[in-house]
């Protein structure tokens, strides 16, 4: 093992020994190469002539690039055309940390990670596999997931996903996720808990997230060591009262010493930016010292510099200005406000009474999704060849459930939508 991943692992047994006993064979041995060429390159940073730099530079000093290309970006070159730093743009972490205490007042002053810049959600989830999951590994999610669980944790670093059940009685399933938790020995568990829900669109209430909190607290009593997943991707799109407004990474980063919460989240979904690939891995659990975070932070950065070296330095740069903008909170109200509206279409278009024949939604209160649930005997697949070729109409077929997207969907154009599927299914059935 390398030393420098030794003294990171040292920092992290002699804080917080579960911790340590969480991360996988890879995780253990990952580290940021502090010293090499990136401890000289840091070392060099201020001399007159720098020779150390893996890019080029105008004899001005500042970053060399083509004017075609900075003629059409309106900031300052320093902040477009650099490398990024592999843990992300210090300003940008810091700046999206105190986002994450100002959207998650319960936090209080529970100590959490710096966040590390990702390259959005699906890298922070090969980043989390990478740092706990080791082949053969048992990861529990729901029944309704992320297709991309799957590819990652399975296909790319050899877990097995386990499943519970989401629903019953129209609510969170409660009892089926307590004994899934607790299935098998005792040991490490990790958990990915996805809210709102792809594909589903369903957040738990604040009574049923507390339950689900309570459920984590005592697995760890009984001595689990829990690495939990959050899976924050369409986290503030909420659209009923009684429902949780905050991360559960909220309630379960200072919960309990045998429990790791790692939030995953970002600006894809939150700030419209799908293709800026932003994203972040913060970390909090009892007892977290800055030492324990710091080491943490470079292992996580220690992983993206070996796989993608940094994220892009313009990306970041568009958002720290974004998120310093007076406009910022009032466009975000803004463009919330169509969501909501999107989504009471499709609850008023749902008051037909003549769908409850062929389809019936699953529980949704939040997001970008929702589901339908066929009656027996259609076949999703069928009536959703039907719905592209007859009517125009694109859905996504999941196992006899169509998934809708009325994010991408204008509030006028959801009863045809609905209207579209009925037929579908008054077709095929």
């Amino acid at each position: 093992m390398n030393p420098q991943a030794e003294e990171l692992n040292q920092v992290i047994r002699e804080v917080s020994p579960a911790v340590y006993e969480m991360l996988s064979g890879r995780g253990k041995d990952i580290f940021f190469p502090k010293k090499g060429i990136l401890g000289q390159t840091a070392e060099a940073k201020g001399t007159r002539i720098n020779a150390t730099i893996g890019s080029a530079i105008e004899d001005d000093g500042s970053p060399m690039r083509l004017d075609v290309i900075a003629s059409r970006i309106h900031l300052d070159p320093s902040l477009v055309f650099p490398y990024a730093p592999s843990f992300g743009r210090p300003d940008l972490r810091s700046k999206w940390k105190s986002m994450i205490y100002a959207k998650n007042p319960s936090l209080g002053h529970t100590e959490v990670s710096l966040p590390v810049v990702t390259n959005a959600l699906t890298h922070g989830i090969s980043i989390a596999a990478y740092l706990f999951a080791d082949p053969g590994d048992e990861v529990l999610v729901p029944n309704l997931f992320w297709g991309n669980y799957n590819l990652t944790f399975s296909n790319g670093f050899g877990a097995n996903l386990i499943k519970f059940n989401l629903f019953k009685n129209e609510r969170f399933d409660l009892e089926a996720f307590e004994s899934k938790l607790n299935e098998g020995k005792i040991g490490k568990k990790l958990l990915i808990l996805n809210f709102p829900n792809n594909p589903t669109g369903y957040t738990p209430t604040q009574t049923e997230a507390d339950a689900i909190v309570s459920i984590i607290r005592n697995s760890a009593d009984r001595g689990n060591k829990i690495v939990c997943i959050v899976d924050d991707a369409y986290f503030g799109l909420v659209y009923e009262e009684g429902i949780a407004k905050e991360s559960i990474f909220a309630q379960l980063a200072g919960i309990h010493k045998n429990v790791l919460a790692v939030k995953l989240d970002g600006a894809t979904k939150e700030d419209y930016v799908w293709g800026f690939r932003i994203g972040f891995i913060t970390f909090g659990v009892q007892g977290g010292t800055p030492e324990l975070y710091s080491a943490l932070e470079s292992k996580t950065a220690g992983a993206i510099r070996g796989n993608i070296s940094n994220v892009a330095n313009l990306t970041q740069s568009l958002l720290y200005t974004a998120y310093a903008s007076d406009e910022y909170d009032h466009q975000k109200k803004a463009k919330f406000a169509i969501m909501k509206q999107r989504y009471e279409a499709v609850k008023k278009a749902l008051n037909e009474k003549k769908y409850q024949k062929y389809f019936s939604p699953l529980p949704f209160n939040s997001g970008y999704f929702m589901c339908v649930q066929l009656a027996g005997g259609i076949n999703s697949e069928i009536v959703r060849q039907v719905l592209i070729q007859k009517y125009s109409i694109g859905t996504i077929s999941l196992d006899n459930i169509l998934r809708l997207a009325f994010s991408s969907v204008a509030a006028s154009d959801m009863n045809a939508l609905f209207e579209g599927i009925y037929k579908a299914c008054e077709e095929c059935a």
